[in-house]
């Protein structure tokens, strides 16, 4: 059995170093490839050592991007990422690779397991993979000068920190940083070949909600415990288009509260009507909110502006089924003769029994003041009699008569307190609803003139703060 297993472990061995040497001789086989390229590209190899960056010993190599975005797949509120297809364009001199002529080289993909490249990766990467059909997507050229193009066909899904408390009419801005996992900023340096020109596609991208509004690039530096390493940004703003959810969620809603108005014009004895008409509404609009939270994350940090409206929605469909009980409570507790007849009775007998209480007390007021007058004259005439019969000086004046002064007459206190009683009184019985059918005609009027300020001031603030 032992000299089984060593067989088998033997030759085991054997078959893996045939496989590394057809490996290397089918490498050997492509690099020889063709009748020109051959001896260049073997020159270029020779000596060659690709753990090696470019300039080793003479300060940082620059790499130099652009991007290219094909596609913009999928952008998730409850992931908070989005999808993207990319191509990945890196430039940089290797001064080995300088070789004599005026044409580039195109080399085979495959070629650049030989070449030293950049460590370039996605900083906020969640998912992604190089595409390779049919063969791995990758450009390698080489130019005269020992410049390389190496380009990559990448399909990504990075993270993106949304606001969304104005959802939907928020606009959010992500982000795609590039950096160097294992060169900090003394071994290589990254920049965009051409600016906010680097990027390109996104003129004529089009997305199923949103739409790019604007775009640029920076450059930045990553600094970690490690070390400080080169970053590269690129900014794109998103304006999410609210007709998807005007037509889908704010006109539904809009049509379920003037649905729920209905019942005001329905008599209130037709107990069924009403409340079906109500609990339909209450139950619909229930139904449409849970629908417009399927889509979103279940965030208590976040309260959404689509949230604000479904909520103000929902509260007057319930404020209309609360009116009709209301209405109908008062009914039943209601006299069954009450008329605008009876009401008008009513009226006239509060009025009556009103001005006959003030009369009474104005009455009493009167005499109280005629018997203070009568007092009044009482004295002064007792005055008077006595300076007549008083002895005068010879210097005093026969015909002097004296002057009482009286106080001036204020306004009675009673009267003043009836007054304001009195207006108490009818204030009260203007907001007291002696019919309760009335209770249907008062809200036919507030329910709809408050639900349109209630909408200007929701879109106000919403579009313009």
């Amino acid at each position: 059995m032992c000299v089984l297993m060593g067989s088998r472990g033997t030759l085991f061995t054997v078959l893996f170093l045939l496989c590394r040497i057809m490996e290397d001789s089918l490498l050997c086989a492509e690099v020889k490839e063709g009748e020109i390229l051959p001896p260049t590209i073997q020159k270029l190899m020779k000596g060659y050592n690709k753990y090696l960056r470019p300039f080793f010993d003479n300060g940082p190599v620059t790499v130099g991007m652009s991007l290219d975005i094909a596609s913009i797949d999928t952008i998730s509120e409850i992931n908070m990422d989005y999808t993207a297809t990319i191509f990945l364009r890196q430039r940089w001199t290797d001064e080995r690779l300088c070789f004599d002529g005026n044409k580039s080289l195109s080399l085979d993909g495959r070629l650049v397991e030989l070449l030293w490249v950049p460590d370039t990766f996605i900083v906020d990467s969640k998912k992604s993979f190089l595409h390779d059909i049919t063969v791995e997507n990758r450009l390698i050229r080489i130019f005269p000068n020992g410049t390389v193009l190496y380009a990559l066909r990448i399909t990504t899904t990075v993270a993106c920190s949304m606001d969304l408390t104005k959802y939907p009419m928020d606009k959010q801005t992500c982000t795609l940083q590039l950096e160097s996992w294992g060169y900090n900023i003394n071994d290589v340096m990254f920049y965009w070949t051409r600016g906010n020109d680097s990027v390109s596609g996104l003129d004529t991208l089009r997305l199923a909600q949103y739409t790019v509004e604007d775009h640029y690039t920076s450059v930045s530096e990553a600094i970690y415990e490690t070390g400080h390493y080169p970053k590269l940004i690129f900014h794109f703003e998103l304006k999410r288009s609210i007709l998807y959810f005007i037509l889908e969620t704010y006109v539904p809603s809009s049509l379920l509260v003037v649905l729920s108005w209905v019942s005001f014009w329905i008599s209130q004895s037709s107990v069924p009507a009403r409340i079906c008409i109500g609990v339909t509404t209450v139950l619909t609009m229930t139904t449409l909110m849970m629908g417009a939270r399927t889509s979103l994350p279940n965030a208590n940090c976040f309260i959404k502006a689509i949230d604000v409206y479904l909520g103000i929605c929902f509260s007057f469909i319930f404020g209309a089924l609360i009116e009709y009980a209301v209405a109908h409570f008062c009914t039943l507790h209601h006299p069954e003769g009450s008329s605008a007849l009876m009401y008008g009775q009513q009226v006239q007998e509060c009025e009556d029994e009103m001005n006959g209480i003030v009369t009474t007390i104005a009455s009493n007021s009167i005499g109280l003041k005629k018997r203070k007058e009568t007092s009044a004259t009482t004295a002064t005439s007792a005055t008077s009699a006595t300076s007549a019969t008083s002895v005068h000086g010879p210097g005093s004046p026969s015909g002097s008569e004296t002057k009482v002064d009286t106080p001036a007459e204020s306004p009675s206190r009673c009267d003043k307190s009836m007054s304001i009683l009195k207006r108490a009184l009818c204030f009260l019985n203007c907001c007291r609803v002696e019919n309760p059918h009335y209770i249907d005609n008062y809200a036919r009027m507030s329910f709809p003139m408050s639900f349109i300020l209630v909408n200007l001031l929701y879109w106000t603030y919403y579009l313009y703060f």
